[in-house]
């Protein structure tokens, strides 16, 4: 076992601490953000309703997303009431994605604001967290919930040939669905 001096350990923390303080945090910049929590990318992403990977326990799991679907809907070889079923999932799922990625920024926006002017107590700060993660599961709902719907209109050779085509792993594709997949 090595045994150190209480002067080498203090040396050695004091070097860390000096290296550790000429280091700028890693949040350097972020406080010119128009709201602290959030990059720009992910506002925008927010209110552009994208899924911004929101729903990957559907999507890597064997449940299309309706917007890729309608991307590949030759590939997939959709037929008309299938295409026009998919585009009222994404059109649905737009919509309410939207509402509630605008609403979400909102009241990240208060968050940031409640800081900001040093306002915020323990019970703001919990009651605008409890709506801010109420409005963060709504928009994952909205976009995992028009995974289960896509999926109820493919078979289960076009949800393999989807699989195939976003490149995922053909392992588990023999067999997918039998829990939840009716065709």
């Amino acid at each position: 076992m090595f045994k150190f001096s209480s002067a080498v350990v203090l040396s050695a923390f004091a070097f860390i601490s000096n290296a550790s303080a000429t280091q700028p945090s890693s949040y350097a910049g972020q406080e010119q953000r128009e709201i602290k929590a959030l990059a720009p990318e992910e506002i925008q992403s927010y209110l552009a309703g994208k899924g911004a990977g929101l729903a990957k326990a559907a999507e890597l799991n064997h449940y299309p997303g309706p917007a890729h679907v309608l991307e590949l809907a030759d590939q997939l070889q959709l037929n008309k009431e299938q295409k026009a079923r998919t585009k009222a999932i994404f059109d649905a799922m737009q919509k309410a994605a939207v509402r509630q990625g605008k609403a979400l920024i909102e009241k990240e926006q208060e968050l940031d604001r409640q800081f900001a002017a040093g306002v915020v107590t323990a019970d703001s700060l919990r009651s605008t967290l409890k709506q801010i993660g109420e409005l963060q599961a709504e928009v994952r709902r909205s976009h995992l919930q028009a995974h289960i719907e896509q999926q109820a209109i493919l078979t289960m050779a076009q949800i393999a040939k989807y699989d195939e085509l976003r490149g995922y792993s053909s392992q588990n594709n023999a067999d997918h669905g039998h829990h939840s997949h009716k065709h």
